[in-house]
């Protein structure tokens, strides 16, 4: 460690050191000043894209749901180009125009779309339900079930049953869709939810 007599030792030494490695420094404060700038105008990028991507996302899906000419178009350019939750979000919209017009395959597609945008795992796990819903409408349960095996989380437990049950039914496994929507009623179901597997149970008896 340098030892210092006095004062002016200490500016000349000081002096030094900057005229040493002034220039270096200078050159760190400019990285350090251009990496927080940088860093706040990614942020405020990052702000200014989601509230783009969210007001764009409210405009088209509210001109689908005015049946406005052209909309769907531009839904599934939207859903296409945003590889995110607005675009997930807008694939899901898209795919019940399409159910609603009996174009299943078109749904299917736009469901695969919004699930390789998703990054939230409840979203997804929505969007795998919707999913199943079509491919049980196709006769495809099979492809259903596997949808289904899928799907986490206690909180879709009852409505996965139902869907579960659905899907064996159709195959005309009977006894598996009793289990299946029994396990339903016992999970936590909403009692609407619940009262109707016990009657699609009940059903199954007639």
């Amino acid at each position: 460690m340098e030892i210092y007599e006095n004062e002016n030792d200490q500016v000349d030494a000081i002096k030094r050191f900057f005229a040493e490695n002034g220039k270096a420094l200078a050159v760190g404060v400019i990285l350090g000043v251009g990496a927080l700038v940088g860093w706040r105008f990614w942020n405020g990028h990052q702000a200014d894209s989601a509230r783009g991507a969210s007001l764009a996302y409210e405009n088209t899906i509210s001109a689908i749901r005015a049946d406005q000419p052209q909309t769907l178009t531009a839904a599934e350019k939207f859903s296409a180009e945003n590889k995110n939750t607005y675009g997930a979000l807008a694939a899901l919209e898209v795919a019940q125009q399409f159910v609603d017009k009996n174009e299943l395959d078109k749904a299917v597609a736009q469901l695969s779309q919004g699930l390789a945008a998703a990054s939230d795992e409840n979203l997804k796990a929505v969007i795998n339900m919707r999913l199943a819903r079509i491919q049980v409408q196709q006769k495809k349960a099979d492809d259903a079930l596997k949808t289904l095996d899928t799907i986490k989380g206690e909180g879709f437990a009852a409505i996965v049953a139902d869907l579960r049950g659905e899907a064996l039914l159709s195959k005309g496994d009977k006894e598996g869709a009793r289990k299946a929507w029994q396990a339903g009623v016992d999970s936590k179901a909403s009692p609407a939810l619940s009262e109707m597997m016990q009657m699609k149970i009940n059903n199954l008896s007639v």
